[in-house]
């Protein structure tokens, strides 16, 4: 007997109430969700899965087909609809998925260079401040009881805010400014971040930086793209709030001569990566430019054997013509060239 049922006239799938679902991966993934979320997220990794399959199978598709791009277009345009509407919708419940993704890569990054911090995801617990869980992640720094936080806020409603502009008699209103704060208070760290998705970020963010922000005393402000999977903005602040939380009973967090320091750090490093981009562009045109220059040469030489061969016979068989015509032999030869040029 079947435990799903597709419901056609309401247009929905029922579950059988024996559905077991007997996977170690799955079980200890749902094991570490609140109970209160647990059927939301189930719905919601059914999504994704579903969106995954899609993908996979429309990839296959492009892979195989040649022609009809409009439809090929129209059935990217689809994908890229579906997954930017589960991005944003994602991100708006407490950013869940981004939290993990975070967590994540941050521990990818922490394994590739031999640092032992241990990265411990705290968004649903509580801290110091009572029912307050500001600080999605927590990482306690090796060999030392020193601790950065990290508060993810994939949304565009937080505002950069500051001590200038902060009223006290109104209703509170998340910012970066007081969730780097509470943050350092709740989890009883010495340095924080603060971590914003270009795509989800309010316009006073992007103003204040587009790669990563230092605020005195207060924390720093990251920007990462995680449709894109880059998180190396992430990087470049964890390993100086690093040095300053391991440094911090030695130096004031607000000392004039560390701000310069960490500011003229992240302008050499944002000069860095603007030379990387053009060089990256370089190498992308220069490698457009040797496959049109491949592109000619090939069509040159393909179009002189022809005519070396009616200099020689003084005529075109119908053969001939359609092997002309095709050009099957120069565009495999193309092929090759292709994706050696796409190799380098």
């Amino acid at each position: 007997m079947s435990i799903v049922t597709l419901k056609k006239d309401l247009k929905h799938i029922e579950l059988s109430n024996t559905l077991c679902i007997d996977n170690e991966i799955v079980y200890n993934y749902f094991s570490k969700v609140p109970s209160e979320q647990i059927d939301e997220t189930f719905f919601r990794a059914l999504y994704i899965g579903v969106l995954a399959l899609i993908e996979d199978r429309f990839s296959a598709f492009l892979a195989n087909t040649s022609n009809e791009l409009g439809t090929q277009l129209e059935n990217l345009k689809i994908i890229f609809d579906m997954k930017k509407e589960l991005f944003y919708k994602t991100a708006q419940e407490k950013g869940a998925i981004a939290e993990n993704n975070i967590e994540m890569f941050l521990n990818q990054y922490l394994k590739q260079r031999n640092i032992n911090d241990e990265v411990i995801s705290t968004g649903n617990t509580t801290g110091t401040i009572r029912r307050n869980k500001t600080g999605d992640i927590v990482c306690e720094l090796d060999g030392t009881d020193k601790k950065i936080v990290i508060e993810c806020k994939f949304n565009k409603s937080t505002a950069l805010g500051g001590i200038d502009t902060k009223d006290v008699l109104k209703k509170k209103q998340d910012t970066a400014w007081d969730q780097l704060l509470e943050a350092s208070v709740n989890r009883d760290a010495q340095a924080a971040i603060i971590v914003f998705d270009r795509e989800l970020a309010s316009p006073t963010i992007l103003n204040f930086t587009d790669s990563v922000g230092f605020i005195p005393g207060v924390g720093f402000v990251v920007i990462v793209e995680s449709q894109k999977n880059d998180y190396s903005n992430l990087f470049i602040a964890y390993s100086l709030a690093r040095d300053i939380a391991v440094h911090s009973k030695n130096v004031d967090y607000k000392d004039e001569m560390l701000v310069l320091l960490v500011r003229r750090i992240l302008s050499d490093i944002k000069q860095l990566f603007d030379i990387k981009q053009l060089v990256e562009a370089n190498i992308k045109n220069n490698k457009s430019i040797l496959e049109k220059m491949e592109q000619s040469m090939l069509k040159i030489s393909f179009t002189n054997d022809y005519l070396k061969k009616f200099l020689e016979e003084g005529t075109m068989t119908k053969e001939d013509l359609y092997e002309f015509f095709e050009g099957d032999e120069v565009r495999e030869k193309y092929r090759r060239i292709e994706q050696e040029i796409k190799a380098l």
